[in-house]
């Protein structure tokens, strides 16, 4: 998966948290928010604020379906609000996904999509 398929992907999948999203899917569209927010920081704190807001909910239906990626519940996200939790979380969004069709659907059509 390329870049600027990752983000067309996610904004496409704008609240749709169903299925599963690849670890380029979410690495991408990650990097691509701090570039977007950071960017927006140069022309204004108000305007970096809205572009945070707007790309938010993308980015919490991406985490969850990367979360889906390795056959966990969305809701593991709520570990967000737990600072040492985020360390786990972490480890979850960087480990390969599964290979094979789980509870959350089958793999990404991604060529790059790990297989184990």
């Amino acid at each position: 998966m390329r870049f600027q398929e990752a983000i067309k992907i996610c904004l496409n999948k704008y609240i749709d948290f169903d299925g599963r999203a690849s670890r380029a899917e979410y690495w991408y569209f990650f990097f691509f928010m701090l570039l977007a927010v950071t960017a927006a920081q140069f022309v204004g704190d108000n305007i970096s604020a809205v572009v945070a807001i707007g790309l938010a909910l993308p980015h919490i239906s991406v985490e969850i379906r990367r979360l889906h990626d390795i056959n966990k519940s969305g809701w593991w996200i709520i570990l967000k609000l737990i600072p040492i939790a985020n360390l786990l979380l972490l480890y979850w969004l960087i480990i390969r996904g599964d290979s094979k069709i789980n509870t959350f659907g089958s793999p990404s059509n991604d060529p790059l999509h790990e297989v184990s």
